[in-house]
């Protein structure tokens, strides 16, 4: 098959089949088989990224999945939250990422700052520095 520019399903359909074909014939790096099949995983991934356009994903999404591959729990987030009410918190999208719980998450975990400078996609309620002192101060009264 012809590598050409793909426009259609069909097209995409077609050229993942001969992706397949070319990959299955293993062909040596440097050769022009290899070149070609290089030149078609980028025309494909072309119009995938145009087509279907993967976003930035969610900070607690990205929280909990670095968890899982490090094989790591919620308790290991102590270390960056404080308590394990905030990570409670913070994973269940009642209280936003401070600037030093990103930098912490960043240094401890490798999650890139970008990812969790975005706000969360659901159910974010954001709890306010004062209403926690108002909180206590109730407590502290009764």
């Amino acid at each position: 098959m012809k590598i050409k520019v793909i426009h259609n399903e069909e097209a995409h359909e077609a050229a993942l089949r001969d992706l397949e074909k070319r990959m299955s014939a293993d062909p040596r790096a440097g050769s022009p088989q290899f070149e070609e099949l290089e030149l078609l995983a980028l025309v494909i991934k072309d119009y995938e990224d145009q087509r279907h356009p993967i976003g930035p994903p969610d900070p607690v999404e990205a929280i909990k999945f670095r968890l899982e591959q490090q094989g790591q729990s919620r308790s290991d987030l102590v270390t960056c939250f404080g308590t394990r009410a905030r990570v409670s918190e913070v994973l269940n999208r009642k209280r936003s990422l401070s600037l030093a719980m990103i930098r912490s998450l960043h240094r401890h975990f490798g999650i890139p700052a970008e990812i969790l400078i975005r706000e969360s996609m659901t159910g974010h309620q954001k709890i306010s520095p004062r209403s926690d002192i108002q909180k206590k101060a109730r407590r502290t009264v009764r």
